[in-house]
């Protein structure tokens, strides 16, 4: 079983709570947006670190993190990218991925909206962690939790930051 910390849209922010919040975690993943190479860093150094660059994100970020990811972790095979879209509203880009990876797990951030919900249609479950970032229109800093074991996603909880 491993245990995942997932966060997107931090926009050169890292809320202060992340690392109270992500200190039981095994990995900690980053739906892109990052904002800067130092935070990336500083989240690397706490714990082993796996993002996808977003469309703030500048030549530096995209160096070290590219557009999408694709893995297998606990026999469950993961799609992360930062502009995906949902199910019933993948933009082009996600539906060739998912058609070409077929992943059980599809990661996206950008919208700043919390979302989880299942694909029928691809048998995947989609997390979008909202945002924990300053900028944007959201209202509520959130970020997900969850193990993953054996093929699944398990204690998936959201936390809100003060």
């Amino acid at each position: 079983m491993i245990k995942v910390g997932l966060l997107s849209d931090t926009h050169n922010y890292l809320h202060p709570n992340i690392f109270e919040h992500f200190k039981h975690v095994d990995k900690i993943w980053h739906a892109g947006d990052i904002g800067n190479i130092e935070l990336s860093d500083e989240l690397q150094e706490f714990k082993p670190f796996r993002a996808v660059y977003g469309n703030i994100d500048g030549t530096e970020i995209r160096k070290h993190h590219p557009e999408y990811q694709c893995f297998t972790i606990e026999n469950l095979k993961v799609l992360m990218i930062h502009i995906g879209g949902y199910p019933g509203r993948y933009n082009d880009r996600a539906k060739e991925l998912i058609k070409m990876h077929k992943p059980n797990l599809f990661i996206s951030g950008h919208s700043h909206i919390l979302k989880i919900m299942p694909d029928a249609k691809n048998n995947l479950l989609h997390i979008n962690p909202g945002a924990c970032g300053k900028y944007g229109w959201h209202k509520v800093k959130t970020i997900v939790r969850f193990d993953v074991d054996n093929h699944r996603v398990d204690n998936l909880e959201v936390i809100e930051l003060s």
